[in-house]
């Protein structure tokens, strides 16, 4: 606790805490960072110091209280309004809530000042996407004969460089180098946008944070708004950008009533332009340094789970050294689960699930982790096998996407002819081919009894396919790898990502692979057909219970009593598109530590022995062994309990018997006699 000065504290409300997170709650004035670990209780400590000052006396309406979520505004001012109450004082903070709707407030305050309407429009996201479509054809760049980035990525890359603040050139070397080559094609298109923004008196998500920081670097408006507040507070501040750290510098220069509250260890948001420099360097930004309280009492895990993950992040480079301390026990150590492949994970997991809910582990508090939602494909279907209820978190589920919901288009269609939603979509995927179009084709094949052979869509390729998943006579093995070879080369035209999206088609082809016949697999895939997260194995609104699935990056801020992480290997943790940057194998760490602590009692880590290689299935079922991921060091595999799934069977005995021995020896000699 360096550098902090307390204010007598008179409440018994504060004696409720710990001697570090006192410290934090009644800080004087000068700046200050809280660090905050993994389940410390971070927003009680805040939510304390927003009741101290308030008891101090500062009006509630003097308090900028900034968070990344509009709930994270309520609670805290619920807790806050709590303690304070316990006083007979009343609070309510009206300049608490995001980056985004305080941004949004004094904008629409000074709006004559900046050149505004007062009732300008606020863009979301699917109309900023729209608009930049729009100025994209406008301009000519759909229609170049190489493939033009597609809106949402334009937007993405447009959205990375305002809240960096650094060129587009850096942007798209660091974040997007597959578009390097349009910079100046970019270019063109940001500034059209933006000209068409102001045109209409419209701002989009990013904007309202452009034009904050305009706000604060003129120094009559930055004094306005700096004397409109006595402290300002941020929360989860290692998640901030650039373009948001200079806006509370410019807002506050000497730091004075400033609090930010974080975790560096759990910084994990780079690819929103998130920089861990920001609380890393919190602290000198001012003369003097900025105080530093450390919250290391966690509430939440056992001191098994960890001291597991005070040795992986303590290998970090650059960090605020913590080892935190469990408030409930010793527990058991996390285990380290060595599995066949993919599949025995799944049957490991579900195995494991389904113990610890005789155990009186309900399922909702029980997680599947992982790095990236296509991790969960096979545990998904066995899920659904086994008619365990789940959500998912973080991205769509592997059944949902738009590419996979393509392909078993095609499929759906040729096993039932007369099936017109399968038909609109497999038809529309043909360049050329809309709705009206594809209604005309529709009608030809009914009119043909729906024999294929009257289809005659113009795309003989396609109508050759089509004959040929119809006829009865051909083998049901191999007939989704030839719709995925048909449907590679629109993939590339029609989608962001398709190297990507073309492995979770190899994915579904090998998952195909495990059903006797096509009818099986569809059937299977649409026991209960996917409106909504859970749907595919039963809604949760439909059970007393659910499983929950997510990413690592969504499951932030939760916590279960077991948890499970999927493949804990190189190119996972870390991601094998992380390894070329020093920084971001850094923030893959942390990855992993942030899945580690979402653990209340019981953590397991699965590392799959064996992976699949999708790109040799034309030569058949390829894998390769997978490696152990390089965060799981000696230190690390110490406080790890190594278990192997299934156990190994014992050897067989040689059998007994009387014969004489055969000598193969003296036939190989006489091979070469």
């Amino acid at each position: 606790m360096s550098g902090v000065t307390q204010t007598p504290v008179s409440p018994s409300v504060f004696g409720r805490l710990n001697e570090a997170q006192r410290a934090a709650a009644c800080a004087g004035s000068a700046p200050l960072l809280i660090v905050a670990g993994a389940g410390t209780g971070k927003t009680n400590t805040l939510a304390h110091r927003v009741a101290w000052m308030v008891l101090q006396g500062v009006s509630p309406e003097r308090i900028l209280l900034l968070t990344f979520t509009r709930r994270a505004a309520q609670e805290m001012t619920r807790r806050a309004q709590k303690i304070v109450g316990e006083t007979a004082k009343e609070v309510r903070l009206p300049w608490s809530g995001t980056f985004h709707s305080i941004a949004n407030r004094l904008i629409r305050r000074h709006s004559a000042r900046l050149g505004l309407d007062a009732n300008f429009s606020v863009l979301d996201r699917g109309d900023a996407a729209d608009l930049m479509d729009v100025v994209r054809h406008e301009l000519g760049l759909s229609k170049l004969e190489q493939r033009f980035p597609r809106k949402d990525t334009c937007l993405a890359i447009y959205s990375h460089r305002v809240n960096t603040q650094g060129p587009l050139r850096r942007t798209l070397i660091d974040a997007f180098p597959w578009c390097a080559e349009w910079e100046d094609e970019l270019t063109r298109l940001y500034r059209a946008y933006v000209e068409r923004k102001l045109a209409h008196q419209a701002l989009d998500y990013d904007d309202l944070l452009l034009y904050w920081h305009a706000m604060a670097a003129d120094a009559a408006l930055a004094a306005e708004m700096n004397a409109a507040f006595d402290h300002i507070l941020v929360d989860e501040y290692q998640d901030t950008n650039v373009l948001q750290a200079q806006i509370l510098k410019a807002l506050r220069p000497s730091g004075e009533g400033v609090t930010v509250v974080g975790d560096d260890a759990q910084s994990i948001y780079s690819f929103r332009a998130a920089t861990v420099e920001n609380i890393l360097g919190f602290p000198a930004q001012y003369e003097p340094a900025a105080a530093v309280v450390t919250l290391e009492r966690n509430y939440r895990s056992t001191q098994g789970v960890l001291d597991a993950a005070n040795a992986l992040i303590g290998e970090g480079r650059r960090q605020y050294r913590k080892i935190l301390q469990a408030a409930r026990g010793a527990g058991e150590r996390p285990r380290y689960v060595s599995v066949a492949d993919d599949q025995a994970q799944a049957g490991y997991v579900v195995g494991c699930v389904l113990e610890a809910r005789e155990r009186g582990v309900v399922l909702r508090r029980q997680a599947v982790l992982f790095r990236a939602s296509h991790h969960s494909d096979v545990l998904e279907l066995e899920l659904v096998r086994r008619d365990i209820p789940y959500v998912k978190y973080g991205g769509l589920k592997f059944l949902e996407a738009a590419h996979v919901k393509d392909l078993l288009a095609v499929l759906r269609w040729a096993d039932n002819p007369k099936n017109r939603v399968s038909a609109f979509r497999a038809l529309q995927l043909l360049p050329g081919v809309g709705p009206t179009t594809a209604a005309r084709l529709f009608t030809r094949l009914e009119a043909g009894a729906f024999s294929w052979q009257a289809l005659k869509s113009d795309h003989s390729e396609f109508d050759s396919l089509m004959a040929g998943l119809g006829n009865p006579d051909t083998p049901w093995p191999g007939q989704v790898g030839r719709v995925r070879e048909w449907f590679e080369p629109i993939l590339e035209q029609k989608y962001e990502s398709a190297q990507a999206r073309a492995g979770d088609l190899w994915q579904l082809e090998r998952i195909a692979q495990q059903f006797a016949s096509r009818e099986r697999f569809l059937t299977e895939l649409a026991l209960d057909p996917p409106q909504a997260s859970g749907d595919l194995a039963g809604a949760p609104h439909r059970d007393e219970d659910y499983l929950v699935l997510s990413t690592v990056h969504s499951a932030k801020g939760q916590e279960w009593d077991a948890v499970h992480v999927l493949n804990v290997a190189d190119g996972n943790f870390p991601s094998e598109y992380a390894t070329g940057r020093a920084e971001l194998i850094e923030e893959e760490r942390r990855l992993l530590y942030v899945a580690m602590t979402r653990a209340r009692s019981e953590l397991h880590l699965i590392a799959p022995l064996r992976y699949y290689v999708t790109g040799q299935a034309r030569r058949g079922d390829a894998h390769v062994y997978g490696a152990t991921s390089r965060f799981l060091t000696r230190a690390v595999m110490a406080r790890l309990q190594p278990v192997t799934w299934p156990e190994a069977d014992a050897p067989e005995a040689a059998p007994a018997h009387d014969a004489p021995p055969i000598d193969v020896a003296a036939a190989l000699r006489g091979l070469w006699s």
